[in-house]
């Protein structure tokens, strides 16, 4: 699951609608020990009946978690059961209406660097290709560049083909500014159109940036990061590379390695997540990760459904491991 998934059950209960019904998991351990008091009474009349008491009182106890398993699983479907009466309120993923995504991408030289196949800038640009067209429709799409400082190339639209050429016409260029960048994507989501249907509503938004290097010109990453911060807007960041990069400039091999630290920093200041990748493969998996987190809203919500479900299938669970064990509807 993309972190931030709620999971099956809506993530963590929040609340409950009709919380005095709770009084009603009291059943669970009472079910419990009349379940214990019964195997003890029906061990101790065998063993009375029994023509070899003796040999049945030492005789070693086997699969003794087997016969555990069905009543275990009875009282975990009552258990889930009653937080179904109770009307549980989790939060659950839904589907963003809209919203505004701004992919920043490195264009340094550095991006040059063959360590990942068939090299950096070129895997960039066909995995960032990809996660644009996986965005939802309504979503507003721009493109930013930046080196020693960062240029708006396609300011936000839902025109997926804009994005897509933008994107194919990434050029390289001399140093690096993340923090310029940063400010950048910044601007570029102020241009964003408004809704059309309710043109005064503020709409969610979020900035992808990838990179290969570190900050060696321009404004500090740290007051971009706060700028960030200040329009609400998160970052995630992606570092690109592998610790082995080397581009060759003038016949003379030099490291490029990736600052993970740097951009990660950006990351847990603004709210947003950050991610490393050293494949092609890797990267795509990180933007469906994004487009995962970007593409949905936690929102609070009955799940009282859910936990009912549960119920059910831990109650159809325990029959079916009675049947199994004894041919039977019994624990």
């Amino acid at each position: 699951m993309s972190a931030g998934d709620p999971g099956l059950l809506g993530g963590l209960v929040t609340g409950f609608l009709a919380p005095a019904r709770l009084w009603l998991l009291l059943l669970v351990p009472a079910l419990a020990a009349g379940h214990v008091l019964s195997a003890r009474r029906r061990r101790a009349a065998a063993l009375r009946f029994s023509a070899v008491p003796v040999l049945r009182a030492v005789a070693p106890r086997r699969g003794g978690w087997r016969r555990a398993v069905v009543p275990v699983l009875l009282l975990a479907g009552v258990a889930a059961a009653v937080v179904g009466v109770a009307r549980p309120v989790g939060q659950v993923e839904v589907p963003r209406e809209r919203a505004t995504v701004v992919l920043a991408v490195d264009v340094s030289i550095s991006m040059r660097a063959t360590d990942v196949q068939p090299d950096r800038l070129t895997a960039a640009q066909e995995s960032a290709r990809r996660f644009v067209a996986g965005l939802p429709p309504r979503f507003n799409v721009g493109l930013v560049a930046f080196a020693g400082s960062g240029q708006v190339l396609v300011p936000p639209t839902t025109d997926r083909s804009l994005v897509a050429r933008g994107i194919d016409g990434l050029e390289l260029t001399s140093y690096t500014g993340i923090g310029e960048g940063l400010y950048t994507a910044l601007s570029a989501v102020q241009q964003a159109p408004p809704d059309p249907d309710d043109p005064d509503a503020p709409v969610p938004a979020a900035v992808v940036l990838l990179s290969d290097g570190e900050t060696t010109v321009g404004r500090t990453n740290e007051d971009a990061a706060a700028a960030a911060v200040e329009a609400g807007v998160p970052v995630s960041t992606i570092a690109f590379g592998t610790p082995g990069g080397i581009i060759v400039q003038d016949g003379v091999p030099t490291p490029v390695p990736v600052n993970e630290a740097e951009l990660a920093a950006i990351a847990g200041a603004t709210g947003g997540q950050a991610y490393e990748a050293e494949s092609a493969g890797e990267l795509d998996a990180v933007y469906a990760d994004i487009g995962s987190s970007i593409g949905t809203v936690l929102e609070e919500e009955e799940t009282t459904a859910r936990w009912t479900a549960l119920a059910l299938a831990l109650v159809v669970a325990a029959a079916v491991g009675s049947l199994l064990r004894s041919g039977r509807l019994s624990s």
